[in-house]
């Protein structure tokens, strides 16, 4: 499938080498002197410095973006979380390297992760993140799905807390996928209509910011899988529609929203390119296109820096 055409995700800055770790799985741990954490004002301005494109996903440290947090050395796979959430952690004995998402609400300014090594007192890595500014997008829509009647706003609240558990999973990672390469494809060719962030403005009222990217196709087109994934679960929202998510293990998943067709079903395993569902227009929707979310640590990122 040909890769969607993307702009630059930010105007070019100086290049910075990011921290990879090269090797097998996602398994850990010992003992070498540890890099300290960027504390820099240098360091907060590399961190709106993708890394290079040899490296997905890329490096943004701002709100919706990724941070690539280097671990050091050790045997084994060390454990890495952010507010007692677990984080993807690659790589190999010589370099892990924790990717972290960040949550779209978070503030600019200084957050921190906590890692656990084997026969290691337990420390604390800080990294900056600067601030990044969304565009608004203002959309017409069936009054009924911006002010919810109270049947449909039980409905809504029922699914809010499924899909709260869907997004908590954490898993190892589905058959077929190396941790080290997180490139996805895109997973239906089209025109990008809308991107992740922008702040989304209904018949008026404010809601929260996109939290996907929004490829305009005709209905029926198929949806394939960017990366190897498990079939987490499947269903038809109110807001979402038919909905499919992939779970890539570690903590990354994936969500494709308003098809036409789920063509999976919950454990199915499916490799990069195999077809998941077709386009549709289902849930609120003001035509046909496919909605597609990662989730990383159970936060929103912009799935332009996978791509």
């Amino acid at each position: 499938m040909p890769p969607l055409p993307l702009p630059p995700l930010s105007p070019p800055l100086s290049t910075r080498r990011a921290l990879v770790a090269g090797g097998a799985g996602l398994l850990a741990l010992a003992a070498l002197p540890v890099r300290a954490a960027p504390s820099s004002s240098a360091a907060a301005a590399a961190t709106t410095t993708p890394s290079p494109p040899e490296v997905w996903p890329q490096m943004l440290a701002v709100p919706g973006g990724v941070a690539r947090l280097s671990l050091g050395p050790a045997a084994r796979r060390p454990v890495a979380l952010e507010n007692d959430i677990p984080l993807l952690v690659t790589g190999d004995p010589i370099e892990w390297t924790a990717i972290v998402g960040i949550p779209l609400a978070a503030a600019p300014g200084s957050r921190h992760i906590v890692v656990r090594a084997a026969g290691e007192r337990e420390r604390r890595l800080d990294y900056p993140v600067a601030s990044k500014r969304y565009s608004e997008q203002r959309l017409k829509v069936a009054p009924g799905t911006v002010d919810l009647s109270s049947t449909d706003q039980a409905r809504y609240e029922r699914e809010r807390i499924h899909l709260n558990q869907v997004m908590a999973t954490f898993t190892e990672p589905a058959p077929g996928i190396a941790m080290q390469d997180l490139r996805m494809r895109v997973p239906v060719p089209g025109r990008r209509s809308s991107s992740f962030g922008l702040r989304r403005v209904f018949n008026g009222q404010a809601r929260n910011p996109h939290s996907g990217m929004d490829i305009a196709a005709a209905t029926g087109v198929p949806v394939t899988a960017p990366l190897p994934g498990r079939v987490l679960d499947t269903g038809d929202y109110f807001f979402n529609g038919g909905t499919v998510w992939l779970d890539h293990g570690a903590g990354l998943l994936t969500m494709y929203c308003h098809l036409s067709a789920m063509d999976c079903r919950p454990g199915d395993l499916l490799a990069t390119g195999d077809r998941l569902g077709a386009v549709g227009a289902t849930g609120r929707v003001t035509g046909p296109h496919l909605h597609w979310s990662v989730l990383l640590n159970r936060a929103m990122v912009d799935p332009a820096l996978f791509l």
